[in-house]
């Protein structure tokens, strides 16, 4: 004897104002971007990569022709990509002179184009070799000249 499972009964819900029309989105083309591309937490590398890739295509479209649909379904991807990569890559804990020498070598920039900012040729040096901390001043500037929040470099 086979035991038949039955799908639970549907109630209606109740009236309620759609998130994308209190954004001030269309609901209709923003709904059809969900339906489209379907996002949902991310919960596995696979879905991380096909999420990144709309990210990317959403992206190239570029901050002035991308709608207001685009860009929310671009803003709600992304948060679900950093909420993955938070909890499946997490960051090890790096000193800010190796962040510093990493951004200096991805830039190609020697210790003594980072001398103004730091104050001098010796001080971009004692911090390299760990003699000296980064101060918040320098953090504040380092973070102006790569873009990046000063408490990088603290």
């Amino acid at each position: 004897m086979s035991t038949v499972i039955q799908a639970p009964e549907m109630h209606a819900a109740p009236k309620m104002k759609a998130v994308a029309s209190a954004a001030k989105l269309s609901v209709a083309r923003y709904g059809d971007l969900l339906r489209r591309f379907a996002p949902k937490v991310i919960e596995t590398a696979e879905e991380n990569r096909l999420a990144l890739r709309i990210v990317e295509r959403l992206m190239s479209i570029g901050d002035g022709r991308r709608s207001a649909e685009e860009t929310a379904l671009l803003s709600l991807l992304a948060t679900l990509v950093d909420q993955f990569e938070r909890n499946a890559y997490p960051a090890a804990d790096v000193e800010p002179r190796e962040v510093l020498r990493d951004l200096m070598e991805h830039n190609g920039l020697k210790a003594a184009e980072l001398a103004e900012i730091m104050g001098g040729r010796s001080r971009v040096s004692d911090v390299l070799t760990g003699k000296r901390a980064i101060s918040k001043e320098q953090a504040k500037r380092l973070g102006e000249r790569f873009k990046l929040s000063p408490a990088v470099f603290i």
